[in-house]
């Protein structure tokens, strides 16, 4: 339990992660949208909790990320942070919420930091550009993720592919992963990256990088927790590995409550007071 619940447990900090990498402990991320999961995911022991705009998909029926709202996300993030005792949560900034300006991405993390009680916020893109918003942010003292590789927010521009196949393409990544490290990010998510380009960059940085698609070099890994679960049927890209089918069991519960009711089974005499 965490101090704020009256425990002795201390909640991880974006520090922690870097201290974890230099160790050579591999971190353990997924994401969550609600409380009972959150509640879930954490006793399991995970070491970063991410309210991903991923929830566009998996919760809302969204077809991309785009249509997420920072309401949204706002939310979903307290639901959240009710059922995370111990690991970081970390909390995406949605589609033009921090590309516009500086002023409106400090408006905007500050609203995610003090309406969820989340401990950092994640952007997506390594510019010289979303760096000086990162140096902002991180001067406002709001820990900053970043996110290389497949975008999901650029999808209209990359498409859903692997990015940085090619050499200037890898070399681009290391680029914009460093860059994110001097503006102060202290942790990068590489997505849909080759194996080797992301353990290169996980090798020149000192902040850890967490791999979503991107092979067993980074420092850690993440994966959206709908997916792992089998909860989300037909989506099966080749990182994926799904290690319970929660899917398939939550439709035969159903399946029989349906059955149970139209016999007349359900509710027995020991379900009646």
């Amino acid at each position: 339990m965490s101090s704020e619940r009256g425990g002795g447990a201390r909640r991880l900090a974006a520090a922690d992660l870097r201290e974890m990498k230099r160790r050579g402990d591999k971190i353990a991320a997924i994401t969550a949208y609600d409380y009972l999961f959150a509640r879930l995911v954490d006793a399991a022991g995970v070491d970063l909790v991410l309210v991903g705009d991923s929830l566009g998909q998996v919760v809302l029926g969204l077809g991309s990320t785009l249509a997420v709202t920072l309401d949204d996300m706002i939310h979903h993030a307290r639901a959240v942070r009710r059922g995370v005792d111990r690991a970081l949560l970390v909390v995406d900034l949605p589609f033009l919420t921090y590309q516009v300006s500086r002023e409106d991405a400090l408006r905007n993390a500050g609203r995610v930091m003090q309406e969820t009680g989340a401990a950092a916020v994640k952007l997506e893109g390594g510019s010289p550009e979303t760096c000086d918003t990162v140096r902002a942010l991180v001067r406002a003292g709001i820990p900053v993720m970043g996110h290389l590789g497949f975008t999901p927010q650029s999808v209209n521009l990359t498409g859903t592919r692997v990015q940085a196949r090619t050499d200037d393409g890898a070399a681009r990544l290391l680029e914009d992963a460093r860059r994110l490290e001097e503006a102060g990010a202290f942790s990068v998510v590489l997505e849909l990256v080759p194996g080797t380009v992301a353990q290169t960059v996980t090798e020149a940085l000192q902040i850890p990088t967490i791999g979503i698609g991107a092979g067993v070099g980074c420092d850690g890994q993440v994966l959206v927790l709908h997916d792992m679960l089998g909860l989300n049927p037909g989506f099966a890209p080749r990182f994926l590995r799904t290690f319970a089918d929660v899917g398939q069991v939550a439709g035969d519960g159903v399946r029989e409550y349906v059955r149970t009711v139209k016999a007349g089974e359900y509710p027995g005499p020991e379900h009646t007071f």
